[in-house]
């Protein structure tokens, strides 16, 4: 391999990285404008193994943008990113894929009593496509797979004497 395809590689590395952490920012911000600019026109996601929904990136940002308002406080942590280069057109490096493990604590609205701690907590693993484009790389396609929670203890009411 020459040096120029290493680095070329390693520039493609980086540039998807970044859109891996555009997209948790934007998730964790609210950002719904950022996070539709981050897929392809065709682009889609699938959030139903966390109890979500499967559609395009604008339903999906619908979506997130209502139900994101039970969790006021949220942080994803996107981590073991595993990134592999695919061919389009016979050109190295138009596609990549992204396996990557997440934990993404949240703070339920109306929790806590003023606790910052965190009283619901996912993990799992996303499935990144992206696709490189005259814009730069975009999300093709992303799927969760939530493999725990941890949700808040429902208190026992109670007997009334």
């Amino acid at each position: 391999m020459t040096q120029r395809v290493e680095l070329a590689t390693v520039m493609a590395r980086l540039a998807v990285d970044e859109v891996v952490t555009e997209y948790a920012v934007a998730v964790d911000d609210g950002d719904w404008g950022a996070y539709r600019q981050l897929f392809t026109p065709d682009g889609r996601a699938d959030y139903r193994s966390a109890g979500g929904i499967e559609g395009d990136a604008g339903q999906i940002a619908g979506w997130l943008s209502r139900t994101m308002t039970l969790f006021p406080m949220r942080q994803h942590l996107i981590v073991n990113r595993r990134v592999r280069f695919g061919l389009l057109e016979q050109d190295t490096g138009d596609t990549a894929r992204v396996q990557a493990d997440y934990v993404n604590p949240m703070r339920l609205a109306g929790h806590g009593g003023g606790s910052a701690e965190p009283d619901f907590v996912c993990g799992g693993r996303y499935d990144f496509e992206l696709l490189r484009t005259g814009d730069g790389w975009r999300l093709r396609a992303v799927v969760v797979h939530e493999k725990w929670r941890r949700a808040p203890q429902r208190r026992a009411e109670p007997a009334v004497t």
